[in-house]
């Protein structure tokens, strides 16, 4: 394997995930690819709880997957991120970090000096009102980012970096020489999804979803009153134990999570065509486990009435040996957005 190496940790509530990268001058090769389920409740809404069953998925990751790298990019994503759309006084980027939080409070539900912050700058701009920076403000609760920092270190991972999951499913899906001029990403996940707007790789809009596939097994959990991993089955098409009547109580409940889930994503994109009417969505492009469940790709085109089709997530990533036959690189295939993206941001 090349020496130059980059791994992406994703940490999900269903199980947690990475990717290894190396680059060079041939380009970026996607050389390791693993995942290992978690128990219920080790993570929730993005944030580790259970630290013991987290470490020891991490060093069953490892150890059976074959990556060698120990230097990580975490991702992070929660209901205690707060990503806003604002605009800063312009400084030197190198003043801009400094002063960020002296001019971040008036945005944030939060104690600045409770948070992780960051800015995106997206567009510099100078009219009458002077010049200024537009951006993405990100805010995230520190102790709900330690807990997953301090679950990699106990793993013996070094984490060298912490990023949005957002922006690791933009630099995995998105494309800077797309055909159309602004498009929405959307990587659906166990109980998180990541919304976002981008114009040739630049995000105008991002929202975090506090909804996904393990919503849809819930439903039909409660419906029919059957174990978790039962009902996942079933989401999953199995309905061989089931009578005619549970089979439609579980379509059903299928059903109407879907249309939930994506009034839901409809309601975002309404609120960021208000905001931006000169950069209307052209198309949905769709990832993530949840991506899969039957219905959502077509209901989501019928709502919204955008084209919608499946993320290339690997796409300008060369296969090295990863260990992995046919099949299996075409079932981790829109699993791998965030940690691809994740590593990609350590390599680009």
């Amino acid at each position: 394997m090349p020496g130059r190496t980059a791994v992406g940790l994703d940490i999900g509530t269903s199980g947690v995930r990475a990717a290894e990268l190396s680059y060079g001058r041939d380009g970026i090769t996607l050389e390791k690819f693993g995942q290992v389920a978690l128990p219920e409740g080790a993570v929730r809404d993005g944030e580790v709880l259970d630290r013991p069953a987290v470490v020891d998925a991490l060093k069953t990751l490892w150890k059976a997957s074959g990556l060698r790298g120990k230097r990580v990019a975490l991702g992070v994503a929660s209901q205690r991120v707060v990503v806003r759309q604002v605009e800063l006084p312009w400084l030197p980027r190198s003043e801009l970090k400094v002063a960020l939080p002296l001019q971040a409070q008036e945005y944030l539900p939060m104690a600045v000096e409770d948070s992780v912050l960051d800015f995106h700058v997206t567009e510099e701009l100078h009219d009458e009102n002077g010049r200024r920076l537009r951006g993405l403000l990100v805010a995230a609760a520190r102790d709900a980012v330690l807990s997953n920092v301090h679950a990699v270190q106990a793993a013996g991972l070094q984490p060298v970096s912490v990023d949005l999951t957002s922006f690791a499913v933009l630099r995995a899906a998105g494309r800077e020489h797309s055909e159309v001029a602004t498009e929405a990403l959307l990587d659906v996940g166990a109980r998180i999804s990541n919304l976002v707007v981008h114009s040739a790789g630049s995000p105008r809009f991002v929202r975090i979803l506090l909804m996904g596939g393990q919503d849809v097994t819930d439903a039909i959990a409660e419906r029919l009153g059957l174990p978790a991993t039962v009902a996942e089955a079933v989401k999953r098409g199995n309905f061989e134990e089931l009578t005619a009547d549970e089979v439609q109580l579980a379509t059903s409940a299928v059903e109407l999570m879907v249309e939930v889930f994506v009034d839901e994503v409809r309601s975002s994109l309404d609120y960021y065509g208000v905001s931006n009417p000169q950069f209307p969505v052209e198309r949905i492009l769709v990832s993530g486990g949840g991506s899969l469940l039957a219905g959502v790709s077509q209901k989501l085109q019928q709502v919204t009435h955008k084209q919608v089709a499946p993320a290339d997530v690997l796409s300008g990533v060369r296969l090295g040996r990863t260990g992995l036959d046919e099949h299996q690189l075409a079932a981790i295939h829109p699993l791998a957005a965030v940690p691809v993206g994740l590593a990609l941001g350590v390599v680009s």
